[in-house]
């Protein structure tokens, strides 16, 4: 049986017994008190340093705004120098030279396309001499007085026809236009049809000679681009040489 201490006995010799001093935290806090959270603590961190945005590339924007407003050619070229440019240079932009690059491409092709289509609208209006010089396809709109037809086209909507030096042998000419008013309205095709045919006149060695007239008159389709021109066409009964406006046509040997 081990003793048991006596509480009224007196303290030993020198004094209390020293007591053992508690562990603290490096920060002088008790160790035992529960920790506290900082809810600043993750605004203290100072974040790592970050390099600055590189710049946008100014070309690669001039290419943009120019595909914008419709200038191929400038867009086409500004979009390749500013894909180059970004890619040398590591500066944005690239997307907007791209975009550049594939609105300049559709707005030029777009001039080239409406730049044919005026030449050869231009070109099919563009008159013939009175007697050409050598064989060659025209337009039914490029006839004029003393056009010689190597051949008389089917009846019906006429476009092109071969027109040869009437020295050569030819079926038809025309000795003839009509213009109509350019206020005029479209009446139907058997009223310029009509119209034409009271302007068309033979002469009385001519119908001797068993020459018929024959009218063309503008389609309705053509009215509408414009064409106000019809043509008397003399057609010999056989193929002729020479021409009815100056009176040397005669049988093609």
């Amino acid at each position: 049986m081990s003793p048991s201490e006596d509480p009224t006995a007196p303290p030993p010799p020198g004094g209390p017994a020293p007591r053992t001093p508690e562990p603290v935290s490096a920060s002088g806090w008790d160790t035992g008190a529960p920790a506290l959270d900082d809810p600043y603590a993750a605004e203290h961190r100072a974040p790592g340093w970050q390099p600055p945005a590189p710049p946008h590339e100014p070309t690669a924007i001039a290419a943009l705004v120019t595909g914008l407003l419709a200038l191929g050619p400038a867009a086409l070229a500004l979009g390749v120098a500013g894909m180059v440019r970004t890619r040398r240079a590591g500066t944005r932009g690239r997307g907007m030279a791209v975009a550049g690059v594939a609105l300049g491409a559709f707005w030029t092709l777009a001039l080239v396309g409406a730049g044919f289509a005026v030449a050869t609208t231009v070109a099919q209006q563009r008159p013939l001499a009175a007697d050409v010089d050598a064989p060659r396809d025209a337009h039914v709109q490029q006839l004029v007085t003393g056009s010689c037809l190597a051949e008389l086209p089917a009846d019906g909507p006429v476009e092109r026809v071969r027109v040869v030096p009437c020295a050569e042998p030819h079926a038809a000419q025309v000795v003839s236009t009509f213009q109509f008013s350019p206020a005029a309205v479209w009446g139907g095709q058997d009223a310029a049809d009509s119209r034409v045919a009271q302007g068309c006149t033979l002469t009385d060695d001519e119908r001797a000679a068993g020459v018929t007239l024959v009218t063309w008159a503008p389609t309705e389709a053509g009215w509408r681009r414009g064409d106000r021109t019809g043509l008397c066409l003399a057609v010999p009964p056989a193929p002729v040489t020479g021409s009815f406006t100056d009176g040397t046509a005669t049988p093609a040997p």
